[in-house]
This record gives structure tokens, C-alpha cells and sequence, in this order.
């Protein structure tokens, strides 16, 4: 994969402008932030609303596996010493644990729909 000669990060070729000399291996956004395109000659350049709804979009969608895998830590290393409380944590932890593939899966649609959205 190539890297961009001006912020050295690598990228897949549709990433990249066209073009020979100094627009020659230079990412979208490189080139439209040196004046090297336009707006409009970078269709791959993502904008910052866009790169934000993008990142929202990935952590809507990561948010129940990261909060039920805290939960178990939590619960590991502090919540099996509380009496009452430690099994009302390890039922709700079963539950959101057996819950969150089965949601994950049949959110997978609607979240590549949402992302084929925002991809420029």
C-alpha cells in the first residue's frame, strides 16, 4: 500500500489524487489542505463532519461490546466481594454478555447501509 509523501500514512490507491509531479502519491486531504485540488477534484477527501459521523458510527456500534467487557473486569476485580449486590452484577453481566452478539449481528445491516452512506 502506498504512503502519502507528505503526511507518511499509508493508504489504500483510491486515496490518492491523480496526477504527476507534485500531486504524484499526495493523499485527498494532504491536497486539498496544500491547495494542490479542489474540493471537488477529491471526491475521497473526507471532510471533519464527516470523518466525526463516521467515528460516531463505529462507536455506536462498538459501545455495548466495550461496556459489557468493562463490566466483567469490574465485576473480577471488585464486584464479587459485595454480598447482594455481586449477583445482581454477574446476572446482569450474563444477560448483556449472551445479548450483545445476537444485537451486534442483526445491527450489522443498518450499519452498513449508515456507513456506505458516509463513504465518500
Amino acid at each position: 500500500m502506498p504512503t502519502c509523501r507528505k503526511c507518511n500514512q499509508t493508504y489504500h490507491q483510491s486515496h490518492f489524487v491523480s496526477g504527476n509531479g507534485p500531486r504524484y502519491l499526495i493523499c485527498g486531504r494532504c491536497a486539498v489542505e496544500s491547495g494542490l485540488v479542489t474540493l471537488e477534484e477529491a471526491p475521497q477527501f473526507y471532510s471533519n463532519e464527516l470523518a466525526r459521523s463516521r467515528l460516531v458510527l463505529y462507536s455506536k456500534r462498538y459501545r455495548p461490546l466495550a461496556f459489557t467487557s468493562a463490566g466483567w473486569i469490574l465485576f473480577l476485580t471488585l464486584g464479587r466481594g459485595i454480598e447482594l449486590w455481586s449477583g445482581v452484577f454477574f446476572g446482569t453481566l450474563l444477560v448483556a454478555t449472551l445479548a450483545t452478539p445476537v444485537l451486534h449481528f442483526l445491527g450489522s445491516a443498518r450499519f452498513k447501509a449508515d456507513l456506505s452512506r458516509l463513504t465518500p
